[in-house]
């Protein structure tokens, strides 16, 4: 059975490292969420700290592409 695609304002979202650029995590967002986000206090949630296997450190991740 195929899989359907997903209803509303939830995207994908690719997080690449700020400091070397390698792609490590995939996450979701709800978008009407981070907009009223932006609006309120002028900070989103991204971006992230997270860990690369790269750096082998915890670095910043910044939001790279809507996946689909």
């Amino acid at each position: 059975m195929a899989k359907k695609a997903k209803k509303g304002p939830r995207q994908l979202v690719g997080l690449k490292c700020s400091v070397c650029g390698a792609f490590g995590y995939v996450t979701e967002y709800n978008k009407n969420n981070e907009q009223l986000k932006k609006q309120t206090d002028n900070e989103g949630t991204f971006p992230l700290s997270k860990y690369c296997k790269k750096c082998k450190t915890h670095t910043v991740h910044k939001t790279m592409k809507k996946l689909k």
